[in-house]
């Protein structure tokens, strides 16, 4: 597996993108946008120079990662010899099937087609292609060049060598691989959403305030940052994305978003991304400042 194809050149395709050519594949960025790309590569250059400050990588490694990449507007041009295509567009399972279509039809038919999604059935991402043995998940943690974690999940079709091949590929980037299964929310999310949504539910009901919630997990429980401060940081609409994917694939109440979270969404308070969730970013992210609305 040597030429790879990364779908979307936002924050989780621009860190596959450099994490794949790092260590030394052929990538192709793949976006709709130019002006996304431009911007893609300017990231991946700035996280480069982070790693050289650090005296983990040399200008010359630098130099040779970013030639690794070549960007295209073209998808049907960025897939065509693809080995591995590792999608990364945006949460919204309507766009990924259309995406995999396409796949399907540009892609080599000894390709694997992979899927960073963190929450949509890998199952029914595969059922509309005609190959859905070589149909995979490579959920990838955010900031991809930094987390080590790479869930992998087998869709009802995978089959044990396409399993394997992505275990060992991932081993090569430097990444600790584990699988799971096709079920909603997977692991991580499934473990994971239902702890922001309960510190969600905890802020609305006024069991305790941001600052206190976020501390308690933090110093309580070990955590590097709280389940509000982390909530920001993936985005809220995010988060009650993956809720709603939880809540419909098994119809438990237990998954049911916060009305808090929902209308801070619908306010189109979506954390970081945005400006403004549980904390003010507008600042930048270097110092945690509660938002005005949830200031004693």
């Amino acid at each position: 597996m040597k030429k790879v194809a990364v779908i979307g050149s936002g924050t989780m395709g621009n860190g596959i993108a450099h994490v794949f050519a790092q260590n030394g594949f052929a990538v192709s960025l793949v976006d709709i946008s130019e002006e996304a790309l431009q911007k893609a590569m300017g990231t991946i250059s700035k996280n480069l120079d982070r790693i050289i400050a650090k005296g983990n990588l040399s200008e010359e490694q630098k130099q040779q990662t970013l030639g690794n990449i070549t960007t295209f507007t073209n998808m049907q041009e960025g897939v065509s010899d693809a080995d591995l295509v590792v999608e990364a567009a945006t949460e919204n399972v309507d766009l990924k099937l259309k995406i995999f279509r396409d796949l399907d039809s540009f892609t080599k038919p000894e390709a694997i087609l992979a899927s960073n999604t963190s929450s949509i059935s890998i199952t029914k991402i595969a059922s509309i292609t005609n190959r859905p043995t070589q149909v995979i998940g490579m959920h990838f943690m955010n900031p991809v060049p930094v987390m080590k974690l790479v869930e992998v999940i087998r869709g009802y079709s995978t089959t044990d060598e396409v399993t394997q091949q992505i275990m060992e590929l991932s081993k090569q980037l430097g990444k600790v691989p584990a699988e799971a299964n096709d079920y909603p929310g997977f692991v991580a999310n499934r473990i994971l959403m239902p702890m922001i949504n309960e510190a969600i539910y905890s802020l609305y009901e006024g069991v305790a305030g941001v600052e206190e919630i976020d501390t308690i997990m933090r110093l309580g429980m070990a955590h590097p940052m709280g389940p509000l401060q982390l909530a920001d940081f993936i985005g809220l609409d995010v988060c009650l994305s993956i809720l709603n994917v939880l809540h419909d694939g098994f119809g438990n109440p237990k998954y049911a978003p916060c009305p808090l979270l929902v209308n801070m969404v619908q306010a189109g308070h979506k954390g970081v991304k945005s400006g403004q969730g549980f904390y003010s970013w507008t600042h930048g992210t270097k110092e945690l400042v509660v938002a005005d609305r949830f200031r004693k």
